[in-house]
Order: C-alpha cells, then sequence, then structure tokens
C-alpha cells in the first residue's frame, strides 16, 4: 500500500531550450527561470491553481498538465492519493519554445514522487526520464529539466537516452520573448518529411562542433549554431523571430530559435556579454539575461 507524506511538498523546475540551432531534437540546455510548484495530499478531491504564466487559460482540473504527470507517476509508485492539492507558479511563458510542457511534466512526476515515502526508490532518475520522454514524445527537454545543464539525448530501439555535457562558466544566455507563442504542433507542421544529403551532413557536423563549443570553446559558437533542418522552414510561422536571428547573426551573436520558437536565444559571454545585447530586443518583447543553470528539478526544503 503506497504511503502518502504528511503535509506540503515544493519544488522547482527550469526552462530549457532545446535544438540550440543544429541539435534538433536532440540538444538541451537548463536556464535559470524556474516555475514552482507546491503540492499536498489531502482527504478528498483536487484543488489546482495557477499564478503567472497560464493563469486564466490553462485547465483547473484532471486535464491539466502537472495533473496528468503527478497520475502517471503515482501509478508507477503503487497508487492514487485520496485528494490532492496543487499549486503552480509559473514564470516560464507559454507557448514560446521555453520547454513550459517539459517544466510541467518533470515538475509533476518529481513533485509526485516526493510526496510518497521512499518513492526514489521506487522511481529512479533514469525511470523518471523515460516516463517524462514518453509523455512529451521527445527527450530534448526533459532531460535538461530534469537533470539541469546541458545534456544530449535520443531514441533508439532500447528506448529513450541522455548524456551531460560540460557548459564553459563563461557562456550565459540572452533570451528575447515575444508578445505572441506559436504551438509546437504548427512549428512542426513545417517541417519537410526528407532533407537534402548535404543539409543533413551540415548539421551534423555543427552538432558536434556545438558540444566542444559549449564545452571550452566558445570562439567557435557562431559556426557552430548554423542551422539547416528547421529554423528556415518555419520562417512563416515566425519572421520576426527569424529576422532577429538573422540580425543577431549578421553582427556575429550567436543566436538562434529557441526549440519550436517563437523565443529567440543568443549565446554569449558572460552576464556582460548579454546586458549589452538588451537593447536589440524588439518593441513589445521581454528580453531576459539568463545563467545556464546546472541543477534541474529538485525538492525545495
Amino acid at each position: 500500500m503506497t504511503s502518502f507524506v504528511t503535509g506540503p511538498v515544493r519544488v522547482t523546475v527550469p526552462a530549457t531550450s532545446a535544438n540550440l540551432g543544429p541539435g534538433y531534437d536532440s540538444l538541451g540546455l537548463a536556464l535559470d527561470l524556474r516555475d514552482e510548484l507546491e503540492g499536498e495530499v489531502v482527504g478528498d478531491g483536487l484543488v489546482v491553481e495557477v499564478v503567472g504564466a497560464g493563469e486564466g487559460s490553462v485547465p483547473l482540473d484532471e486535464s491539466h498538465l502537472v495533473v496528468s504527470a503527478m497520475r502517471a507517476a503515482f501509478g508507477a509508485l503503487g497508487g492514487q492519493p485520496p485528494g490532492l492539492r496543487l499549486r503552480c507558479t509559473n514564470v516560464v511563458p507559454h507557448a514560446r519554445g521555453l520547454g513550459s510542457s517539459s517544466a510541467a511534466i518533470v515538475g509533476g512526476l518529481v513533485l509526485a514522487r516526493a510526496l510518497v515515502a521512499g518513492g526514489t526508490l521506487v522511481l529512479d532518475d533514469p525511470t523518471l526520464f523515460e516516463l517524462a520522454a514518453r509523455m512529451e514524445g521527445h527527450p530534448d527537454n526533459v532531460s535538461p529539466a530534469l537533470h539541469g545543464g546541458f545534456t544530449i539525448s535520443g531514441h533508439d530501439d532500447d528506448g529513450f537516452w541522455t548524456v551531460a555535457s560540460p557548459v564553459d562558466p563563461r557562456v550565459a544566455v540572452v533570451v528575447f520573448v515575444p508578445p505572441d507563442g506559436v504551438s509546437t504542433e504548427v512549428a512542426r507542421g513545417l517541417l519537410p518529411s526528407q532533407v537534402p544529403h548535404a543539409d543533413a551532413a551540415a548539421d551534423a557536423a555543427r552538432t558536434a562542433l556545438l558540444v566542444a563549443a559549449l564545452a571550452g570553446r566558445p570562439e567557435h559558437l557562431l559556426r557552430a549554431t548554423r542551422d539547416y533542418l528547421h529554423q528556415e522552414q518555419r520562417r512563416p510561422a515566425m519572421p520576426a523571430s527569424l529576422a532577429l536571428v538573422d540580425a543577431l547573426r549578421a553582427d556575429g551573436v550567436p543566436a538562434v530559435v529557441s526549440g519550436a520558437g517563437p523565443t529567440v536565444l543568443a549565446l554569449v559571454d558572460g552576464p556582460a556579454g548579454g546586458q549589452r545585447l538588451l537593447d536589440r530586443c524588439p518593441r513589445g518583447w521581454a528580453a531576459h539575461v539568463l545563467a545556464v543553470s546546472t541543477d534541474g528539478a529538485r525538492v525545495l526544503d
């Protein structure tokens, strides 16, 4: 019989940026912009409260993505609680390519695990990662959301896999967030079913270079972030984002579309380098200078 802990549990989970240019569906980076979830097992019913991003628009019932993730974790842990109270304090913007759905999934799984006595003994991190990747459909965002830092992920006949890779401490990030979102489904729908062999080879080379550049050779980041497979194809859905990417790259700034967009992400030399880019933020957009988060989802004391 499942034993639940008494009292509230709080979890924090980072935003993430996937692809980073050429690493389509494989590279992911955790960012120091974090949602916070608080959950508690109660006598009966379900109460969901959302503050911040998604407030007033996301469902407050069993269809809420955090609740769905928690239910999946409780099922893997042996049983559902009699009742549940959930409060989500959201900072990660929705539908902007910053991993809000992965934050919800990973945060919900980690929160549910923490609400079960001895939960980590039954649902360890590799098992939780597999469950999160199955829920999301691809691992590139859920891996850094869970583990933090920079990860390389994929899927093969043996299931989902992920490997951590170092990030040079000089590297920081600027994100330029437009006021309107683009759904992942729309962005993926613009991609062709086949790509030229030469473009695939060029992206593979730059993905490998990007791993090395982030690890300690940041002078190669501009070349390493050049993409051939998905960004230009998505221009019709986010023309202002691609125009900003083009302008930044023309000035030597390694800029990419974050995930499925429309947020633009630039890799810079520390917070000071980020501050110098803030005046490039288009009118009506928001800009943030962020560190790479070395922590993934974690339970707060």
